[in-house]
């Protein structure tokens, strides 16, 4: 379609503008305490999702209206907290408030049933903040976004349950993205407004694919970062360590940081397991919520084996800071 090959070149004259307002106004990434990474890099570059959003309504038409709403209201929050942090629990409200909109999209709002869409409202928010702590080497989100994109543009091919150009669309500013992203030496991150967007983006077109297949097992499509993310979580309870402080101890920056694994390989890793989880889903002849099972305990197990055998690196780096 040639609507797509406009759009790709637009998206990237505004991703390199966007490099230029964000060197002018010094919006930058500076390494601390959680930071892989030990250079200033421009932050804010996922913003790029959004625009994509935009230009696919412009092309496309309007189509998921409330969604767009919602996703322009958390973006433009998030794009705020990455220029000037802003108070948790405005991002918070913001974050629930777009989460609403997006459900009276999909059509989820029904009352008689308030106690499920009240578990779905904290569990989305969850998976998009989950998805927010995830950004922290070059690649991991444009990367793991494609994973996403992937199957369920495949899906889309023979059970239609989206506008396919949406999936391209994203997909394309995805890709964009990763051209100044997913290298060695990351010509931007994806900031708060990147990997907030993006999750946003990607659970509502997997909550359209759980609506039409009455099937919420498609929760599997965020295997990896759920993992890594939840049992993170449950370690530094363990630990009695504040969930608020930063920190390094995701199983993806113990990767980059104590194994001194290359970043892009840590992120093409992440992806390559969850497009190996996903497709193994779609094509393995095996009842979807069994499934969901085997996957959730075989990497969750695979989890702690990682931790036990490699945890003592980032407790020796903790002590040689002390020292």
């Amino acid at each position: 379609m040639p609507q797509l090959l406009i759009i790709t070149v637009l998206l990237l004259i505004i991703e390199l503008l966007y490099f230029r307002i964000a060197e002018r106004f010094h919006i930058i990434d500076k390494p601390n305490n959680r930071s892989s990474h030990t250079k200033n890099v421009l932050r804010g570059g996922g913003i790029i999702f959004l625009f994509g959003v935009w230009l696919w309504a412009v092309f496309f038409g309007i189509q998921y209206l409330w969604f767009i709403v919602g996703l322009t209201m958390i973006a433009i929050v998030s794009f705020i907290d990455d220029v000037r942090s802003m108070p948790n629990w405005v991002r918070l409200v913001v974050q629930f408030a777009a989460m609403f909109l997006m459900f009276h999209e999909l059509g989820i709002l029904q009352w008689n049933l308030w106690w499920v869409v009240l578990i779905a409202w904290i569990v989305c928010v969850g998976i998009t903040n989950a998805y927010n702590f995830m950004d922290g080497i070059n690649g991991i989100t444009g990367a793991y976004s494609l994973a996403v994109l992937l199957p369920l543009i495949y899906i889309n091919s023979k059970t239609p349950f989206i506008d396919m150009s949406f999936l391209l669309v994203t997909g394309l500013a995805v890709l964009v993205f990763c051209f100044f992203n997913f290298r060695k030496k990351a010509r931007c991150f994806a900031g708060d407004v990147g990997a907030i967007g993006m999750a946003f983006i990607l659970i509502f077109s997997v909550g359209k694919l759980m609506v039409m297949s009455n099937d919420i097992s498609y929760i599997v499509f965020f295997t990896i970062y759920g993992v890594d993310t939840v049992l993170t979580i449950c370690h530094r309870i363990l630990l009695h360590e504040h969930l608020g402080e930063a920190h390094r101890k995701h199983a993806y920056q113990i990767m980059a940081n104590e194994l001194k694994m290359p970043h892009t390989k840590v992120s093409a890793i992440y992806m390559l397991l969850q497009l190996m989880i996903s497709f193994g889903m779609l094509l393995l002849p095996i009842p979807h919520w069994l499934y969901m099972i085997i996957v959730f305990v075989i990497f969750g197990s695979a989890y702690l084996f990682f931790m036990q055998k490699y945890y003592h690196l980032h407790e020796e780096y903790l002590r040689s800071k002390k020292a």
